[in-house]
């Protein structure tokens, strides 16, 4: 589920900043809260017994 969200919001982040040039550094949200999904899926990962 994490590495999904990662990747969604990875594309959107893209998007926003190659293609669109919109929201200065508010687009820069979308990569902090996809690497955040990708270490929570990294931990959550490793824990699952």
């Amino acid at each position: 589920m994490f590495l999904g969200l990662f990747v969604i919001l990875l594309i959107m982040w893209m998007l926003g900043f190659f293609a669109f040039h919109v929201a200065g550094g508010l687009i820069h949200l979308l990569l902090i809260i996809a690497v955040i999904s990708l270490v929570f899926h990294l931990i959550r990962g490793r824990s699952v017994a």
